[in-house]
């Protein structure tokens, strides 16, 4: 009999849920392009599954030209309301609205610091902290950097939003104690 594999209990069985887990989910990413991508898709999730966000993440990448932010602050105001019409994305004005000033905000952000990645992984001074067990729903790190982005005028970037950022991007590890991808024993935190 084959051995299964254990996992966090939030990915359940569901193929697309699975691959999520197992393949980007902690996994450290310092590429701004999938930093803004995270950061799009997370906002967007607010207040659903985050499954609902995966079976609609593809449309979401030709949408948004690949979540490259330099060619998304340049979209016209007007596509808004195509988007709105659009089956294969969330249809909530403000999330879909807030999409471009964010990108160009997360530009702003980028070029005053070299790279987003490197503003945001200063946060905990380049290296991931490691929690296992029963990670907080917002930490400090998400309150700070949450309050930042606001600051700079990003919308849907509440410190809830940005504690599953960070989780989904590395910046934590919080793979559940079992799980097999809880590797690390031990880390910052």
């Amino acid at each position: 009999m084959a051995k299964v594999r254990q996992r966090c209990p939030w990915c359940g069985d569901d193929p697309l849920y699975v691959a999520y887990h197992d393949d980007e989910w902690g996994v450290p990413v310092r590429d701004d392009r999938q930093l803004f991508e995270q950061l799009t898709l997370e906002g967007a999730q607010a207040g659903l599954a985050w499954i609902t966000v995966l079976r609609k993440r593809e449309r979401y990448r030709q949408v948004f030209a690949g979540f490259d932010p330099r060619k998304v602050a340049r979209f016209a105001p007007a596509k808004v309301e195509v988007w709105m019409r659009d089956p294969g994305l969330i249809r909530h004005r403000g999330k879909l609205t807030s999409v471009v000033p964010n990108a160009r905000a997360f530009l702003a952000i980028a070029a005053e610091h070299g790279s987003f990645a490197r503003w945001l992984w200063s946060f905990v001074d380049g290296r991931p902290i490691v929690r296992r067990g029963g990670p907080p729903r917002v930490s400090p790190e998400a309150i700070a950097i949450s309050k930042e982005l606001k600051k700079r005028g990003l919308k849907f970037v509440g410190p809830t939003i940005i504690h599953a950022m960070l989780q989904a991007v590395g910046v934590y590890d919080e793979h559940a104690k079992g799980c097999f991808r809880a590797k690390r024993k031990k880390g910052r935190g």
